[in-house]
Parts: structure tokens; sequence; C-alpha cells
């Protein structure tokens, strides 16, 4: 395969990833003010929940709204938003392990954290 195809499929595959990283997060914080993909506040841990000081109803509405601000990120600073948005699904995916809720989210939540470090590498090869 030659240099040039190779740096396309590169490109390519950056392009994807960044778009899926500005729309998911955006969309996702958005929902937290609406819940029409789902009922948010299902995933926060009852042991959290009773630690904050606020309703789970307006924790997850800050949480939605640290999402859109990443969603921003991976829009204007790739590289910077990548990996911001990777801790961010890696911190979630921790929290739903311990509470040994929705195990299967916290997985997805994982590949969804390694794609977008990889997309924060990619970004880093591209500029």
């Amino acid at each position: 395969m030659n240099t040039d195809h190779s740096k396309l499929i590169v490109k390519q595959v950056f392009n994807l990833l960044r778009f899926a990283f500005i729309i998911v997060p955006i969309v996702a914080g958005v929902d937290k003010f609406t819940n029409i993909l789902t009922h948010w506040d299902q995933y926060i841990s009852p042991t959290l929940t009773n630690m904050l000081p606020i309703s789970a109803s307006m924790f997850m509405m800050i949480v939605g709204v640290i999402e859109i601000i990443a969603g921003i990120i991976v829009m204007k600073k790739p590289d910077i938003g990548g990996y911001i948005v990777a801790a961010w699904l890696t911190v979630i995916a921790l929290s739903l392990i311990f509470s040994f809720k929705f195990v299967d989210v916290a997985v997805r939540d994982l590949v969804m954290a390694i794609s977008a470090f990889s997309m924060a590498r990619l970004s880093k090869v591209l500029s």
C-alpha cells in the first residue's frame, strides 16, 4: 500500500472518530436535560446519590453540561478533547463497575474511551 493511500485511510478513520466524539457527547449531554434516550438517574450509584448535596437530576444536568463542553472541545481541539473524553468515559465506566450495575454499559464506555484515546493519538500524527 502506498504512503498517500495510508495517509488517506488514517485521515478518514480520524475524521470518523472525531465526528462520533463531537456528536455523541453533545447528544448525551443534551439528553441529560430531556431524558428522551434514557432516564439517566438510574446510572448513578445509590451510594453516590446519598452523598450528593443536590438531587440526582441536578447532578446529571451538570454532567450533561460537562459532556456538551467535551464535545465542543473535540470539535475545536481533537487532540486535547480526545484525552478528556477518554478520561471521562473511563471514570464513568469505573463507577459503574464498582457499583456492579450496568456492567455492559461500563464495557461499552471503556471501548469508547479507547476509541477517543486513539482519536487523540491520530490527531498528533495528522498535525
